[in-house]
């Protein structure tokens, strides 16, 4: 659906540009956009294997085996039907991990090893069970203590201080999982009903 919506955009563009003889402008554009694309990834290729490799020296001395310690009494409480030892629970634990870190690009592989361990748990094969969606409500709002990816697109982009937006991604992102989380409980609990 979402490629339909940007093909209409797109030839809407076009067809207007070219109604008021001004498709020079649309040629123009769609360079300049590609060649600012190439530019910011490189520039982001750079920032994104420096955080990385800190986030990997993060690992190493053992800071996600601290936060996933920190976390497994909360996600015990979030995710009451998942067994403590169950091979779900670490997968959850370290996809909550990088969501904190702010690493996006490592949550995507995470997050469906996770999905994939709650599926052996999952009775009704064709059916979320409450825990995928709470871990895809958690996912969807990302809570983060550092956020990374973020640094790195505005450090690529030329940002004066790319690290000025820590302190309301922080504030913004606790918020918006309180609520998630809210709405989660109310929506398993209608459910139940």
């Amino acid at each position: 659906m979402i490629n339909l919506i940007w093909m209409v955009l797109i030839a809407s563009g076009i067809i207007y540009a070219g109604m008021n003889g001004r498709i020079e402008v649309v040629t123009a554009s769609a360079i300049s956009a590609a060649k600012s694309a190439v530019e910011l990834s490189i520039n982001l290729i750079g920032v994104m294997c420096l955080w990385l490799g800190i986030m990997r020296i993060a690992e190493s001395a053992g800071l996600i085996k601290i936060i996933s310690y920190l976390l497994q009494p909360l996600v015990g409480l979030l995710f009451p039907s998942v067994p403590k030892n169950h091979p779900a629970m670490g997968a959850i634990i370290m996809t909550l991990s990088a969501n904190m870190l702010g690493l996006g690009n490592a949550v995507t592989p995470l997050g469906i090893k996770a999905m994939q361990q709650l599926q052996t748990l999952n009775p009704k094969k064709d059916t979320a069970t409450a825990a995928m969606c709470t871990l895809l409500a958690l996912c969807t709002t990302g809570f983060t203590l550092v956020p990374a990816t973020i640094i790195a697109l505005r450090s690529a982009a030329g940002s004066v201080n790319p690290t000025e937006i820590v302190g309301s991604t922080l504030i913004v992102s606790l918020f918006a999982t309180i609520l998630v989380l809210i709405v989660d409980r109310l929506c398993q609990m209608i459910c139940k009903r």
